[in-house]
């Protein structure tokens, strides 16, 4: 390492800090594994090893045309923990998208090596408004986010999308102009082709399946106000579909809260780690 080379050749970029039990982090869309450092850094500093990685497309990591079904992407996370030696007592925890990867990882892989799961603003289990999935996001959502990219993507992302993901308001902000421009600058390293599929991969995967697959201690953690990913889609819906789920709902917070209320988000990891 830092890069994995996945059983279809694509070269992953990996951070590995600390030692001790692994802790594998996935990003979100449309950012990269240093949206996790601050979280990354406190779990190393508390006796594990922290493991983040870029998503194919994203960050530093390859960007091959094909490979961003949840199928691919929980085989690149079996890789990167195979490769990193954390094939036992691993606990998995993925944010926004990244928690599609840990349930089709736990259903695909029959949770291999894992001990324990976290969902955090989690996309799990269903994302699109249907009528079987009623709270979900209405799929024209996703196609005007679709026109936007295609449009201007560097201005759909710092105007549009980052002030929502981070709960910005006309009066107030809990980040600053600063964490906008450099969550933007992570979205802008990941290609063009790998953004919308990937988007349409975590807008349309029925994770409703994998949940009977979550047979470890599973920390959901969502915000109730939560625009991008809503509550009663995600952090609820699978809390209520993992029958050994701790949820903790955070009142009042957006999508981006490993950010808005990252002190407190650290906390309840090591709480649930153990520490």
């Amino acid at each position: 390492m830092p890069y994995v080379k996945t059983r279809d050749g694509t070269d992953l970029y990996v951070k590995d800090w600390g030692s001790g039990r692994p802790v594998i982090l996935l990003h979100g869309w449309p950012l990269d594994a240093d949206s996790w450092d601050d979280q990354a850094m406190a779990l190393a500093e508390a006796g594990f090893r922290a493991i983040a990685y870029d998503r194919r497309g994203f960050g530093r990591s390859g960007q091959p045309w094909d490979g961003y079904n949840y199928d691919t992407l929980a085989d690149d996370l079996a890789d990167v923990m195979q490769a990193a030696g954390a094939e036992n007592d691993a606990t998995i925890v993925g944010f926004s998208m990244g928690g599609g990867e840990v349930a089709r990882y736990m259903s695909r892989h029959d949770g291999k090596g894992v001990v324990a799961a976290g969902l955090i603003s989690s996309v799990v289990p269903y994302m699109l408004q249907t009528d079987d999935n009623p709270h979900g996001v209405p799929e024209s959502t996703f196609q005007q986010m679709r026109a936007g990219i295609r449009e201007d993507r560097a201005k759909f992302f710092r105007h549009t999308f980052a002030p929502q993901f981070y709960g910005v308001g006309y009066i107030s902000s809990p980040v600053s102009d600063d964490v906008l421009n450099w969550s933007t600058s992570l979205a802008l390293m990941a290609g063009l082709k790998p953004t919308l599929a990937c988007l349409d991969a975590f807008a349309y995967t029925d994770f409703r399946p994998d949940l009977a697959a979550f047979r470890v201690p599973t920390l959901v953690v969502h915000g109730t106000s939560d625009k991008t990913v809503p509550i009663d889609a995600a952090g609820r819906a699978a809390a209520n579909g993992i029958s050994q789920s701790q949820l903790v709902e955070y009142d009042g917070a957006p999508h981006g809260l490993n950010v808005t209320e990252s002190e407190r988000l650290t906390r309840d990891l090591l709480t649930f780690l153990g520490r």
